[in-house]
């Protein structure tokens, strides 16, 4: 075999090895982008396309024929190194190409197409892979900002949940206070006037009382039924909002009777009566009862009249009471100095006021008597009917 045959040799065997080392390190980066195990490329990358480069030179420097392997070349050092580095690898790159075609020719001066091939290949190369580069970018520019947008859509919808969860136990707390809280506080005080009357041995009070506490304890059950039904009170079912307040001036009276408390309850109607929506009416009917329940337990007060007043564009409820009073600016103090759970019916009517845009006063000083007023803006939803 003659040294041509063994130079041949020894450069297929070189160009095996070159497509071994580019295969191998293909490989492995695309494993390592898949899975995220073997080589990580930003580590071994330079080295890798070191090699590369270094055996396309080798074997350049034997034949001109594998100046074609210097176009994807040129791909590769745009993607993996940087980007001046790059375009500096590229011109040495291209010079040498120029100066292989150029040896092999065997000409004194290189001819134009020795050197206006190699650098269009190169600048083809170039601004295609910094415009690869540019869409990249923007790619992951965009898949950044859907990232941060799903991970805020996330944020937000755990917020609207946590502020639905609290909405809701407060509306709970709100509806237990109102109605369970209030009704059980009857409960036990006409208990135990029911026990005095035995005691006394006065069956028939005795016996009136726990009818009324069985009377009471009925509504408070289907109150209970109907609010985790998401329904509305009993009280308004089937009934307007007028004839609700007067059977609620009744039963106030007969509950204060019961409990050995002179309280006489009217109903007052001014303006003419609009079709309200019903969260009004349940506010409504909500404020006459916390209002009436205090006014019984805490008032001492011989009167209470409910005012209900229609004033063209606002609605107004007054709860007037003639007891002993107190000063409002000690309510807040004394309300947090307890700690049996009492003092939540004006923070809860607060509340519900302000969902619907109200204004709750609260006027009273010690002697004169208390007067807690509810107005609430009336929407065009509500349509006069004359009830």
């Amino acid at each position: 075999m003659g040294q041509a045959g063994v130079l041949g040799y020894v450069w297929t065997a070189a160009a095996c090895v070159l497509a071994g080392v580019y295969l191998t390190g293909t490989l492995q980066e695309k494993r390592f982008a898949a899975a995220g195990t073997g080589m990580d490329p930003r580590r071994y990358g330079v080295l890798w396309l070191g090699i590369v480069t270094a055996l396309w030179l080798v074997l350049l420097s034997a034949s001109a024929e594998f100046s074609w392997l210097a176009f994807p070349l040129f791909f590769l050092h745009l993607h993996v190194l940087p980007r001046r580095v790059a375009l500096l690898t590229i011109a040495l790159m291209t010079a040498a190409v120029i100066a292989a075609q150029w040896a092999s020719s065997g000409l004194a001066a290189p001819q134009p197409a020795m050197v206006i091939g190699p650098l269009f290949g190169a600048g083809f190369s170039i601004v295609t892979g910094l415009a690869y580069r540019a869409l990249y970018r923007e790619a992951e520019r965009q898949r950044r900002a859907v990232d941060e947008l799903r991970r805020t859509r996330t944020e937000l919808a755990a917020s609207q949940h946590d502020a639905g969860v609290l909405a809701e136990r407060e509306r709970l707390a709100r509806e237990i206070h109102d109605t369970l809280a209030q009704g059980l506080s009857s409960i036990v005080l006409m208990a135990r006037a029911a026990e005095k009357s035995l005691a006394d041995g006065d069956a028939a009070t005795a016996a009136a009382r726990l009818a009324l506490v069985r009377q009471t304890a009925s509504e408070n059950l289907s109150e209970a039924r109907s609010f985790v039904r998401g329904l509305s009170s009993p009280q308004l079912q089937g009934a307007s909002l007028l004839e609700s307040l007067h059977r609620l001036c009744e039963r106030t009276e007969t509950t204060a009777a019961a409990r050995g408390v002179r309280l006489r309850c009217r109903v007052e109607l001014d303006g003419e009566p609009v079709d309200l929506p019903q969260p009004y009416r349940v506010t409504l009917l909500r404020a006459a009862e916390a209002s009436l329940a205090n006014v019984a337990d805490h008032a001492g007060a011989s009167n209470a009249v409910v005012t209900l007043a229609f004033l063209g564009s606002d609605v107004a409820l007054d709860i007037y009471d003639d007891g002993v009073g107190f000063d409002p600016g000690t309510l807040a103090a004394q309300t947090a100095a307890r700690t049996d759970g009492t003092g939540y019916g004006i923070r809860s009517l607060q509340q519900r006021v302000q969902e619907l845009d109200g204004s709750l006063d609260l006027e009273s000083a010690p002697g004169e008597g208390t007067v807690v007023a509810v107005r609430l803006p009336l929407r065009e939803a509500a349509g006069r009917t004359g009830r």
